[in-house]
């Protein structure tokens, strides 16, 4: 691997420059776990600025829960013999709307704290629903007479109730109800009121309310009625559409967002109408991060949703995170041409230049990251690319002792910026542009090191 007076083989020069980029492989993997020590920094603060505001809300209902008396028989054994026995318990009928029109207007902002930021709302829901029985009920195994019509719940959900507005205001047939706290008399998350529903039987029932509440990021709608016509409005210019189901009609611009969605109960996969014990009917019973709704009606337990999110466009840490996994790309890129210029251009590089230099391609993503967290990702992009391609120009200019040869080394450096950056924008042919890129820069070095004998003594290599 030496040559009688000291000197390196182009093979050991070649193992050389592998074996630093390998050690900087350890401070680059630190790089990644200090962007998401970061990142999981910045959800705290994020959870503490929304605390008491609300978390990301889901709404359910309206739905009618109307208490009715069944008999339950159960046959136990009892010295030796079967023994059956019947007892009146209490069961609950409940009863989606044939259908529902909602209309809710999202008005975000944007609160901070230090350098730290989320996306909070209020929103203003105004909705009418109308309830009717089905002409085929007695399917259900529920008889009218079976029913306490005067003690029916009419039962609104809301996952976070601490951000439910002071004055909701709900309206049967033209009457104003008074609403109680709570999904239910037997509990849950919302509020409901008391319906006298005597008569139902013969004559649809309308309800009309409004009611604001305040959450951060998301917003869902559990859809319980045959047709359900829900339209969200805001002046938020990146929602993002999720959930179940997506809306029928949207238009997005830099003015905000208009979604309709149009979903019936076919698409739910339940009946209008569904029974179960008394207790078992709360509309909203738990709420997962971003929002899960558990349903009475679904017997999985969780209800389909339609979700609209107000993201923030550009996430740093995300950005920055994806960056970091192209550090390898920079550093061998960097080495292959400290190393064609030692190997063919006759200007020795130690182990200790190439460790500086690859220190500083590490240093390029702390810098991203510190910058991006205060002014932006696009700007600390700038500021440091700029940074450290300038930074590694003029040492290398003293290592290869040419102005010309470090000028080399800066323009490959602010071309592998300007790629990555490309390959962070447009994230559907990332991996297309990297592997043409390894492609072309493999080819290059294929063409330029064709007779270079890696075993031979620099005199060799030179003739």
């Amino acid at each position: 691997m030496f040559r009688s007076d000291g000197e390196r083989t182009p093979g050991f020069k070649l193992a050389l420059a592998i074996l630093v980029g390998l050690v900087l492989a350890i401070p680059l993997f630190s790089v990644w776990l200090l962007v998401y020590d970061r990142q999981t920094q910045s959800e705290e603060a994020t959870a503490s600025i929304t605390a008491g505001w609300g978390g990301a809300q889901a709404i359910a209902g309206p739905v009618l829960v109307i208490p009715y008396r069944a008999t339950a028989t159960e046959t136990v054994v009892e010295n030796g013999q079967s023994v059956t026995r019947s007892r009146d318990v209490l069961r609950e009928l409940t009863l989606a709307p044939e259908a529902v029109q909602l209309t809710t207007e999202v008005r975000p902002q944007v609160r901070k704290r230090s350098i730290y930021e989320a996306v909070v709302y209020d929103a203003h829901v105004i909705g009418a629903a109308r309830f009717a029985f089905p002409p085929d009920l007695s399917r259900t195994g529920v008889e009218p007479a079976q029913m306490d019509m005067g003690r029916a719940e009419l039962r609104f959900g809301l996952s976070d109730p601490r951000g439910l507005g002071a004055n909701p205001q709900v309206i049967a047939d033209g009457r104003p109800l008074r609403l109680q706290p709570g999904g239910g008399s037997n509990g849950g998350r919302g509020f409901f009121a008391w319906i006298d529903t005597v008569g139902l039987t013969d004559k649809p029932i309308a309800v009309d309310f409004t009611f604001d509440f305040r959450g951060n990021q998301a917003l869902s709608l559990a859809p319980q009625a045959g047709d359900t016509r829900w339209t969200v409005r805001s002046a938020w210019p990146s929602p993002s559409f999720g959930g179940d189901f997506l809306p029928s009609d949207r238009q997005v611009s830099e003015k905000g967002f208009n979604a309709v969605y149009r979903i019936g109960n076919l698409a739910l996969g339940r009946s209008l109408v569904s029974t179960g014990d008394a207790g078992s009917s709360n509309l909203v019973e738990r709420v997962s991060p971003p929002t899960r709704v558990a349903a009475a009606s679904d017997d999985t337990g969780s209800a389909q949703t339609a979700q609209v999110s107000l993201i923030q466009p550009v996430d740093p840490y995300s950005q920055v995170n994806r960056a970091t996994k192209y550090g390898f790309l920079f550093i061998g890129f960097t080495f292959l041409a400290l190393l064609m210029f030692d190997v063919i251009g006759g200007v020795r590089v130690s182990a200790v230049e190439y460790l500086l230099m690859g220190a500083a391609l590490v240093l390029f993503f702390i810098l991203l990251l510190a910058f991006a967290e205060v002014i932006g990702f696009t700007p600390a992009y700038v500021v440091a690319s700029a940074a450290i391609a300038g930074l590694n120009t003029a040492y290398s200019a003293a290592v290869l002792g040419s102005w010309r040869r470090a000028a080399f080394i800066g323009g490959l450096l602010v071309g592998l910026y300007a790629v990555l950056y490309i390959l962070l924008s447009l994230e559907a042919f990332s991996l297309l542009i990297g592997a043409l890129l390894l492609f072309a820069a493999l080819a290059g070095v294929m063409y330029g090191t064709r007779r270079i004998d890696w075993g031979a003594r620099r005199g060799a290599v030179e003739a």
